[in-house]
């Protein structure tokens, strides 16, 4: 599932950055992938590292609910 997560989501979050930032150009399908790359280096690693985290964090809020 982390897997599955952090590309979907680096995808869409680094289309819409890159779309911003250079705009629907003939370069956007050049550029774009590079940034998809990066964002997923960064996002992944840092997904696996704050899941467990987040997960005692949810269960903590529905417990006390």
């Amino acid at each position: 599932m982390p897997l599955l997560l952090s590309i979907l989501m680096t995808c869409i979050v680094s289309a819409i950055s890159t779309l911003r930032g250079v705009g629907f150009t003939p370069n956007f399908l050049r550029i774009w992938p590079s940034a998809w790359l990066i964002s997923w280096l960064v996002a992944f690693p840092t997904l696996l590292l704050v899941l467990p985290v987040v997960r005692r964090a949810t269960a903590a809020l529905v417990r006390s609910s």
